[in-house]
């Protein structure tokens, strides 16, 4: 679906409904940690990827037909020798065995072990990358779109001196 729409906008609501399904998927498996970890994880990337691309793509709606696929004949010979390795490397891989017993939650072991006592510098870690990520944008922007073409984004276009766009 992703590589069907015409709009950036659109496909990255496509990607979050996907990555949604899979978190949904991860809770049906009796993963609560992991599946509920994954969807808020990729609503709020996809929420950010959605307002950069709105801030600075220049076709965000899909005002104008585009496509997102290029040299379809290579991307699907790629593709399809790499379905073919992966599924050789699959049957022929040997798999261990399991050992010991499993444990009683495995959800709680393997958030343990990803996260341990590191849960707070994490969290810590995120919301710096996150003020970081809105910093560098508000600093590498020096006007935006209703600076340029006023509130109702209905003034005459501003005189730039480069050009943008398709005609650059």
């Amino acid at each position: 679906m992703v590589f069907r729409f015409d709009s950036m906008a659109r496909a990255t609501f496509a990607l979050l409904t996907a990555l949604l399904c899979v978190g949904g998927e991860l809770i049906v498996l009796g993963l609560d940690y992991l599946g509920i970890a994954t969807v808020l994880m990729m609503t709020i990337e996809m929420a950010i990827m959605a307002v950069f691309m709105i801030m600075f793509m220049m076709n965000p709606a899909g005002l104008m037909p585009m496509t997102m696929i290029h040299n379809k004949r290579g991307a699907a010979v790629i593709c399809a020798l790499s379905f073919a390795l992966l599924v050789v490397g699959i049957l022929l891989a040997p798999w261990p065995r399991r050992q010991g017993r499993a444990p009683a939650d495995p959800t709680m072991d393997l958030g343990m072990s990803l996260m341990g006592p590191q849960m707070l510098t994490m969290l810590t870690l995120g919301m710096a990358l996150f003020a970081t990520i809105v910093a560098t944008v508000v600093l590498a922007t020096r006007r935006g779109r209703y600076d340029r073409f006023g509130d109702g984004l209905q003034d005459a276009p501003p005189a730039d001196p480069v050009r943008g766009g398709l005609g650059r």
